[in-house]
């Protein structure tokens, strides 16, 4: 049955004021003239069991002031459908004193990849509420996800190096240099020999000569120089050949060299090199002369750029038996250090295993302890087979601790293990850790963690500033930061840590997409501190009276019983490290995004846990506030019923239903009521209007609104109003 209402003008304060009740719309009577609002409304079929809710006002006027001065009805809604001044805002602008936006005034809808800030929606929605005359709760100042990740990303990016953009660095690929003797090549009908370290070149009869001067130089592509250093009696041209063979598709540069005499440095051009494997052969002709060649050095230019070390992996161990297989010796790990006693048998042992490296250059620090000065060896291999690749260094210690730092260039790259070989030394070693770092060149560089931490306090000031401003400092209540706090506690404090976007541990939310994780940058003990700054600042700086402001700490699962109420203790204790580096926080929010369980036992250990939250951010002395409360519900079996599956079971059974998720609010808000004092009380913020659409993102299809899709009223809306006017 569909029943069509037009233009109500002056019914009856029931109708006029409980905004779409079941029966019918009205017009409001307030100041705003909303007499002419014409909309459709459908009757439900069994009118007479919902025919009560009728009966009940607006939301808002069941909360007793006298007892309850600063407790606050809200919910949350779109900006764009509140500004746009139709049914959403008649209804909310009606039933609560207070509305949230849900998505608007976070950090990704204000502001571009780019940096620029809009507030344009944000203003407009601000200027709606306060025709309404209801206030604004600010969501969010500090979150991870929906952030704009491309211009945050690019504050910290590496900075470039201030250099001069024609300059560039010689990088040596080989030297050739000759030891005294007989001429170190084959023959090429002249064999010169090797006198105080150069080749020794005589003509005296005018005979064409050519000899080798280095031969099977492994070079790869590119362009090179090669710079030979000759001493010569005799002015005149000489050439030098590179090739990479000797067949007709041999690659072979031949190029003049014009001699001074004396000694002097002679620069070859060595362009457009295809790769391989080259000799250098000198060709003096028929110049009658006495040269020497005393070396060849082959170079190419680069921009000019900085080594910069990217940490790959730090191994360091726990004390007990031998951490890895045996290799015919175990040492134990003793004080944190793999803890070698020598025996007089050859020894080595693993020190690290399976590491995952590119084919690159790594630098490696070992930090390693010696009973006295001594030569061992450290082996990285990535693989035990004829083509693995294996490559042994040598650590020089000294007695006492070192840091030794010595370098691996990997070809091929792989899984790597790490082997120590002290051998048959006879010093006893304590291996404290092994750091690999990579090495990356490059024209940039890296800002340092100081660097990133002021460039993030400057982006917080920024949009703390720019969004008070554009609030003019009517919006003054706002969660501060948002769901901060992971379900994880890796160092066993007691305490889950704060979230973090390189955490892969259990109990780390991330949601994908827009996240930006301030606190990886800013710090755990600072992220607190640095917010509150830049909005309380923010706030005075646009025309608000700071003893206004009040700034919240909202998460979820602060109600939960699987943990004993431990995220919202873990909540509390990291409000306490803020406050005691200088943050100020005036209140706790809990979303509380539940359900309602027919299982018994489940639903008391839930209500139990409720409690205990409450109890718990009461005792912090600070303002409680229930930030984003909805309601889902779970049958018997541990099934999440849908809108529609509820409203297509049997009428008894739909109201038995809807009636228990009513008396779940009604008591969640007396609970609330009798457990946080008067003082401590901010308010409740309903998150879902109506039922969630079936296409929606959020909790999609679930009954959670305290109205239907259709905007009639549910019982949820009586548990409601119940629970208010106690």
């Amino acid at each position: 049955m569909k029943t069509i209402i037009s233009k109500y003008r002056n019914i009856g304060k029931a109708l006029i004021l409980a905004i779409l009740p079941l029966g019918g719309v009205g017009g409001f009577t307030s100041c705003a003239d909303w007499d002419d609002w014409t909309y459709d409304a459908e009757q439900p079929e069994d009118l007479a069991a919902y025919k009560y809710l009728d009966e009940y006002a607006p939301l808002k006027e069941y909360v007793d002031r006298s007892t309850h001065p600063s407790f606050k009805v809200s919910c949350a809604l779109g900006a764009s459908d509140f500004s746009s001044k139709g049914t959403t805002y008649r209804l909310a602008a009606h039933n609560f004193d207070e509305i949230v936006a849900g998505n608007a005034m976070k950090m990704a809808s204000c502001v571009s990849d780019q940096g620029a800030m809009d507030f344009s929606t944000v203003q407009s929605f601000v200027q709606a509420a306060e025709d309404a005359d209801v206030s604004v709760y600010g969501h969010c100042l500090a979150w991870h996800s929906q952030q704009p990740v491309k211009w945050l990303d690019k504050l910290i990016a590496d900075k470039e190096l201030d250099i001069d953009p024609n300059a560039k660095n010689e990088v040596v690929d080989f030297t050739q240099t000759y030891t005294d003797g007989d001429f170190p090549y084959y023959p090429m009908g002249v064999t010169p020999p090797v006198v105080d370290g150069s080749i020794h070149y005589v003509n005296t009869t005018g005979d064409w000569s050519q000899f080798f001067c280095s031969t099977a130089n492994s070079m790869t592509a590119g362009n090179y120089v090669a710079i030979l250093h000759i001493n010569s009696d005799a002015e005149g041209q000489i050439q030098l050949t590179v090739q990479n063979g000797w067949g007709s598709d041999a690659q072979n540069i031949t190029s003049t060299i014009t001699l001074k005499t004396g000694w002097n440095d002679y620069e070859v051009k060595l362009d457009d090199i295809q790769g391989g494997s080259y000799d250098f052969i000198l060709k003096p002709g028929t110049l009658k002369c006495t040269l020497d060649l005393n070396n060849i050095k082959v170079v190419h230019y680069e921009s000019p750029a900085v080594e910069v070390e990217q940490e790959a992996f730090v191994q360091t161990y726990t004390d007990g038996d031998f951490p890895y297989y045996p290799m015919g010796c175990t040492p134990p790990v003793v004080d944190g250090s793999i803890h070698f006693v020598p025996t007089g048998d050859w020894s080595q042992f693993f020190c690290a295993t399976g590491k995952s490296l590119e084919a690159t250059t790594y630098y490696c620090y070992v930090k390693i302890k010696a009973s006295a000065a001594e030569s061992i060896k450290l082996t990285a291999q990535n693989g035990w087979g004829s083509d693995a690749e294996n490559i042994t260094t040598s650590l020089s210690l000294k007695e006492g601790w070192n840091t030794c730092k010595c370098t691996f260039n990997f070809e091929q790259g792989g899984n790597y293990d790490f082997i120590l070989k002290p051998e048959t030394s006879t010093a006893t070693v304590d291996l404290n850790s092994i750091t690999l770092n990579k090495v990356v060149k490059m024209n940039s560089i890296p800002l340092t963690d100081e660097e990133k931490k002021d460039t993030l306090t400057w982006a917080m000031n920024q949009w703390c500033t720019n969004m008070m401003s554009a609030t003019e400092a009517k919006v003054k209540a706002w969660d501060m930061i948002n769901e901060a706090v992971s379900g994880n506690d890796a160092d066993g404090d007691g305490y889950y840590d704060l979230q973090h976007g390189t955490q892969t541990t259990p109990g780390t939310w991330d949601v994908g997409g827009e996240n930006f994780f301030w606190q990886d940058y800013l710090g755990d003990e600072n992220y607190g501190p640095i917010v509150s700054k830049a909005a309380r600042e923010a706030y005075t700086a646009a025309g608000g009276n700071e003893s206004d402001l009040k700034l919240f700490v909202n998460d979820y699962n602060l109600e939960s019983d699987w943990d004993q109420n431990k995220k919202v203790k873990s909540l509390v204790h990291w409000v306490e490290i803020w406050e005691k580096k200088g943050a100020k926080i005036d209140g706790l929010g809990t979303q509380m995004h539940i359900s309602y369980y027919e299982n018994e036992t489940t639903q008391t250990s839930k209500k139990a846990a409720i409690q205990n939250m409450f109890q718990i951010m009461q005792a912090t002395g600070k303002l409680v506030r229930v930030s984003e409360l909805d309601m889902g519900y779970v049958d018997a079996e541990g099934n999440s019923l849908t809108s529609a599956q509820i409203k297509a079971l049997p009428i008894d059974e739909r109201i038995a239903k809807e009636k228990a998720m009513a008396d779940f609010y009604q008591w969640i808000i007396e609970q609330y009521y009798s457990i946080v004092p008067a003082a401590q009380q901010y308010g409740i913020c309903q998150w879902c209007i109506t039922d969630s659409p079936a296409s929606s993102s959020w909790r999609a299809g679930q009954p959670v609104g305290l109205w239907y899709e259709s905007l009639q009223r549910k019982p949820a809306y009586g548990g409601w109003a119940e629970g208010l006017k106690k």
